[in-house]
C-alpha cells in the first residue's frame, strides 16, 4: 500500500496571500507598548528619589521597574521580529522563538536582581542610612498608580502569551514593591526606624524569585521542546488509535513553538481497506477542535510502510 504524507495547517487561510499566524503575544502589541511609556517614565522618577533619599527600598522597586522597561522593551521586539520576518526554507519557523527568549532574559534579568538588592542588604547591615520618610512615600504612590495601569493593561495577555506573562509578573512584582516602599515610608515616618526600609527592600527582592522561577521554567520547556503542560500526549496518542481506521499511532511529538502555537507531527498507521483521507480528516477534527493544535504533520502509513517505520525508528 502506498505511503500518504500530509500537512494540516488548522486554523489558517490558505488563498494565495501568505501571512504569518499571529502569536499570542501579537495581539497585545499596543498593550505593551503602553506599560513600556508608563514603565520608563516612573522608573525614572522612582532612581532619583533613590538615590536622592539613600532609600533600599526604592531603589529595588525602581530596578524591578528597570527590569520591566528592559523586558518590555525586550517583549516587543521579539514579537515585531516575529511579525516581520516571513518563514523561508532555512528558517521553515520564522523567528517564532524570539518571543520565548525574552521571556527566559526576562527571569535572568529578576533573579540578578534579588541578588543585587540582597548584596546591597548586607552591605548596610551595620550602619543602615537615615531615610526621609516623606519624598520615599510620594515616589512610592506614584509608581504604585503607574504598576496598577499597567498590571490592567497587561493582565488578559498574560493568560495566553508566556512574553507578555513575563512582563505581566515583573509589573506584578512592582506592584507589590511599591506595596512596601509605601510601608517603609510610613514606617520610617511614625517610627523612625532604620532598618524598616532595608528589611522591606529585602523582602521585595525575594518575594519576585519563585515568580522569576516559574517563568524561566516555561521557557525553558519550550527551548527544550517539552509537551505542553496542558495537553496530556499519552490521551492525544489513545484519542487518535481509537479514531475509524486507525490501527496504529507512533512517533508522536507535539511541542510549543511560542506560546498559543502548538505543533505536532504523528504517523498513523491504517487499517487494510482504511481510506486515507477520512483518517486524515477525522484526525484533523480532533486535534483542532479537541486540543487547539495549530499545525499538525500526520503521515499516513499503510501496513507495510508501518513495519518499515518501526524498524527504522530510534
Amino acid at each position: 500500500m502506498r505511503m500518504y504524507a500530509y500537512v494540516i495547517r488548522v486554523g489558517h487561510d490558505h488563498s494565495h496571500t501568505s501571512t504569518a499566524p499571529e502569536s499570542a503575544s501579537g495581539k497585545y502589541l499596543s498593550r505593551l507598548a503602553m506599560a513600556l511609556g508608563i514603565g520608563v517614565t516612573f522608573m525614572a522618577v522612582e532612581f532619583i528619589v533613590a538615590i536622592a533619599t539613600s532609600s533600599l527600598a526604592l531603589l529595588s522597586d525602581a530596578a524591578h521597574m528597570a527590569t520591566d522597561v528592559v523586558g518590555l522593551s525586550m517583549a516587543l521586539a521579539a514579537i515585531m521580529l516575529a511579525k516581520r520576518t516571513v518563514a523561508t526554507h532555512s528558517r521553515s519557523f520564522g523567528y517564532y522563538r524570539a518571543e520565548v527568549l525574552a521571556a527566559l532574559a526576562n527571569a535572568i534579568l529578576l533573579f540578578a536582581v534579588a541578588g543585587y538588592v540582597l548584596y546591597e542588604a548586607i552591605i548596610r547591615l551595620g550602619e543602615p542610612p537615615d531615610v526621609p520618610g516623606v519624598p520615599v512615600l510620594i515616589a512610592g504612590g506614584a509608581g504604585l498608580i503607574a504598576n496598577i495601569v499597567s498590571f490592567f493593561l497587561l493582565r488578559s495577555g498574560a493568560e495566553e502569551s508566556l512574553n507578555v506573562r513575563g512582563a505581566y509578573l515583573e509589573v506584578l512584582a512592582d506592584l507589590v514593591g511599591s506595596v512596601g516602599v509605601l510601608v517603609s515610608a510610613l514606617i520610617t515616618i511614625t517610627t523612625g526606624w532604620l532598618y524598616a526600609d532595608m528589611i522591606i527592600g529585602v523582602a521585595i527582592g525575594l518575594w519576585v524569585l519563585p515568580r522569576a522561577y516559574v517563568l524561566a521554567r516555561g521557557s525553558l520547556r519550550i527551548l527544550f521542546q517539552h509537551s505542553p503542560d496542558r495537553l496530556d500526549v499519552e490521551l492525544i496518542s489513545t484519542t487518535l488509535e481509537q479514531l475509524p481506521g486507525v490501527a496504529d499511532v507512533h512517533d508522536l511529538h507535539i511541542w510549543t513553538l511560542t506560546s498559543g502555537m502548538e505543533v505536532a507531527s504523528a504517523h498513523l498507521a491504517i487499517a487494510v481497506g482504511a481510506s486515507p483521507d477520512e483518517v486524515l480528516r477525522s484526525a484533523q477534527d480532533v486535534l483542532a477542535h479537541d486540543y487547539q493544535i495549530e499545525h499538525a504533520t500526520l503521515q499516513i502509513e499503510g501496513e507495510d510502510t508501518a513495519k518499515r517505520c518501526h524498524e527504522l525508528s530510534w
